[in-house]
């Protein structure tokens, strides 16, 4: 009996520990934490690819784990319309001599013919990605691997391209271009100029950054020569950064770094023989300092040069041939605007065998594309009406069509459209409308398949094959079922896209988390995150991954989150939308976010006396405005990498939106937040990291001397040697957030109030 009895207690404990577990697990499933988001795998997407359409798109291939070898990848074939599979090459083929183990495939590329792979490996960073590593070449039919420069020493090759006709690589080593047969081995050196300060067929750190250019040099067609840029930083200013961390001593770190107003690169470019010889260099007028040649290529045939030439102020842009044979230039289009010009285009699309090629041009009030010519005639409008034209996916030349990114209706979301490349008939919309959110696709060349990428505010993203224009599914590509899954388990509100009308006809667009549960009798703190700079929205129908995350943990601690994009964003409404900010940089974007802080206070279920807000890098910046002018709106601020002076900042950023501060001095000091700062009343914290080389951490060390001078009490994080994204180092990403998090529920606690 005694035996039963205890027999059964321990039955039941055992039974009712079992339930508590289960019903733990079940908890944790839907509770997010900083361990789950930022420590784990656990939402993480899958990904497809690196993919590449082979021929024009009737196969293509792309990298999966091989079986032999889970750490390694084969290099698959697909058939596009059966799905027919093979393993093209094997990982195992992709290991070097003497070496343990294949290939680490960082990103590769085939040849004209498809009869070799070149692959890029071992990589290292350069300013934002990582562009300088080792090339290899793998012949298929001989199934020979052989390393390219293999006598340069590791990672010093960047930028390595097969020639037209596969026999020859190009690439860059320490600013200097190089050719190699691939049937000899014999190298050719084009250039010996290239030094710590002339780059040739690459960038310095504010082209890269700015102008997004990274590969500086093309093959020509007819693979006979080489087109490429040369930078001249002599007269760049130095900027120094202290490695603190890495040696026993401190390291001084060099970086050529021109500040608004200061002195620029001098960019011009050439052509030379791919068999060697004296450069060419195109007769482009104008101070090569105080121009821009911000995209170049050949022009449709291997006679001639584009080239995309903006003045210092970006208010001008002149499309340009360049003669590779006599260097003669002339101007063949030309864009202007009283603000600046957008260079929205990362190679011309040329048609009719180089004798048109498509443009877009705000020229009208709004993006549109445009088909031009080699004469200097007004290019011709075949996109018509009152909405942008985000960007050109994809020509299908033989059947008339231009497909497009836009979203004439939803300035969060992005869609898919085709139109007649005449100008005439109806636009037609290709993504689904039943999948509200954002499209993305890699368009085949044949213009009959894509790969699709769709994800929404709240759900990651899924990608497959699609059949165009019908956009039949025809495969799953990276369901990203699990993750999806495990989103869904979530015990979060999803975000609600919301409206504040700041008066004066502006309405901004904005989006809502709300906690679990909520209820509309009580009033709730506030977390508003910011940008507000030309560069980028925050308000978008996308999946925003460890982001968003944080932002619905936050929700689930009892916060409401919302986001607006003021005017000045880059959001597809046209123009004057987004030039509005002209010369008003951190002025007018601050007085819209503070409007739309005080439509938030109004709302009942808000509590008016607790609004944080919060940013990076711009939004940074936006947070210190916002803490400083308007000290009656927000208690709370986390400003992180902020420009606390637009001085600081570079020269085609900065002057892009602002001028010269030579000629706009008023304007640089009114918006910068250091200007404010004696306006600070409620509780700040400034994280930067001391090593970034894009915002630098002198902006944070003279906003702090300038809040002690002014008596104003705040809290300082600094990640020693960390860059922009303060990511570099275990577990910095997880310290930070950790950091925000405890930040916010320690000075503006999470409590309801009625």
């Amino acid at each position: 009996m005694n035996f039963r009895r205890k027999t059964f207690g321990a039955a039941l404990a055992c039974l009712i520990l079992f339930v508590s577990t289960a019903q733990s697990q079940t908890a944790d499933k839907k509770i997010l934490t900083l361990d789950r988001i930022f420590s784990s795998s656990e939402f993480r997407s899958e990904t497809f690819g690196p993919a590449r359409w082979l021929d024009d798109g009737s196969a293509y291939t792309t990298l999966e784990p091989s079986p032999d070898n889970r750490e390694a990848r084969d290099i698959i074939r697909y058939e596009t319309s059966t799905g027919a599979r093979s393993v093209l090459i094997a990982a195992a083929s992709l290991r070097p001599s003497g070496a343990l183990a294949p290939l680490v495939i960082d990103d590769y590329a085939w040849s004209k013919d498809g009869r070799k792979l070149l692959v890029f490996t071992n990589t290292k960073q350069v300013w934002r990605q990582n562009t300088r590593g080792d090339y290899w070449v793998f012949d298929i039919a001989a199934k020979k691997l052989s390393q390219i420069g293999k006598n340069a020493g590791a990672s010093t090759l960047m930028f390595a391209k097969f020639s037209p006709d596969g026999t020859r690589v190009g690439y860059v080593r320490e600013n200097n271009l190089y050719v190699e047969d691939l049937a000899t081995g014999r190298i050719t050196q084009l250039t010996r100029d290239g030094s710590k300060r002339i780059i040739n067929g690459t960038f310095d750190w504010v082209y890269e950054e700015e102008l997004d250019l990274r590969d500086g040099w093309r093959w020509s067609p007819d693979g006979r020569s080489i087109a490429y840029w040369q930078l001249d930083t002599d007269g760049v200013p130095d900027y120094y950064l202290i490695n603190n961390t890495d040696s026993l001593y401190p390291k001084i770190i060099t970086i050529q770094y021109p500040v608004a107003g200061q002195t620029n690169s001098a960019g011009r470019v050439g052509v030379v023989s791919a068999a060697g010889g004296i450069t060419r260099w195109l007769q482009v007028p104008g101070d090569p300092r105080n121009n821009y040649i911000a995209r170049m290529n050949w022009a449709g045939n291997s006679d001639e040069i584009v080239l995309l030439q903006l003045n210092r102020r970006q208010n001008v842009l002149n499309v340009s041939l360049g003669s590779a044979r006599t260097g003669q230039v002339k101007t063949i289009l030309n864009e202007k605007d009283d603000a600046w010009v957008d260079i929205d285009v990362e190679d011309i699309p040329w048609l009719s065998d180089g004798k048109r090629f498509l443009w877009l041009s705000e020229r009208d009030g709004w993006r549109h594309v445009y088909v031009a010519t080699r004469a200097s005639v007004d290019p011709v409008l075949i996109t018509k009406g009152a909405f942008d034209v985000i960007s050109i996916e994809g020509v299908d030349e033989k059947a008339g069509w231009l497909y497009y990114i836009a979203s004439p209706d939803n300035a969060t979301q992005r869609y898919l459209y085709r139109t007649k490349l005449s100008g005439n008939g109806e636009t037609e919309r290709v993504s689904p409308a039943a999948q509200a959110g954002s499209h993305s696709y890699s368009i085949a060349p044949n213009a009959s398949w894509a790969f699709h990428t769709y994800s929404t505010i709240s759900s990651p993203p899924a990608v497959e094959l699609v059949h165009l224009p019908d956009h039949q599914v025809v495969r799953a590509l990276a369901a990203n079922s699990a993750t999806i899954a495990r989103v869904k388990e979530l015990d979060v509100t999803p975000p609600e896209f919301i409206k504040a009308d700041i008066g004066g006809g502006v309405t901004l667009d904005g989006w809502m988390i709300k906690p679990p549960h909520f209820d509309s009798s009580k009033r709730y703190p506030v977390l508003i995150y910011v940008y507000g700079e030309p560069a980028s929205q925050t308000v978008m129908d996308r999946w925003a991954s460890t982001r968003y995350l944080w932002h619905q943990m936050l929700a689930q601690h009892g916060y409401l989150v919302m986001s607006f994009d003021n005017r000045g964003t880059p959001a597809p409404k046209g123009r004057a939308w987004r030039k509005v900010v002209y010369r008003k940089i951190g002025v007018l974007a601050a007085e819209e976010q503070a409007a739309a802080a005080r439509v938030v206070q109004s709302w009942p279920f808000v509590d008016p006396k607790r609004i944080a807000i919060w940013g990076w890098s711009g939004g940074g910046s936006m947070t210190l405005n916002q803490m400083f002018r308007y000290p009656d709106i927000y208690q709370v601020g986390m400003s992180v990498a902020p420009v606390t002076d637009q001085h600081f900042y570079d020269t085609i950023y900065q002057e892009r939106y602002m001028g010269l501060p030579q000629d706009n001095e008023a304007d640089y000091r009114a918006g910068s937040p250091v200007t404010h700062a004696a306006g600070l009343a409620g509780k700040l914290l400034i994280v930067h990291g001391s090593g970034d080389d894009n915002v630098h951490y002198k902006g944070t060390e003279v906003l702090v001397n300038v809040l002690i001078a002014n008596k104003k009490q705040f809290t300082m994080m600094e990640y020693p040697n960390r860059r922009h994204d303060i990511s570099q180092g275990q577990g910095t990403t997880r310290h930070l957030f950790e950091l925000l998090t405890n930040y916010l529920e320690t000075n503006m606690p999470a409590t309801l109030t009625r």
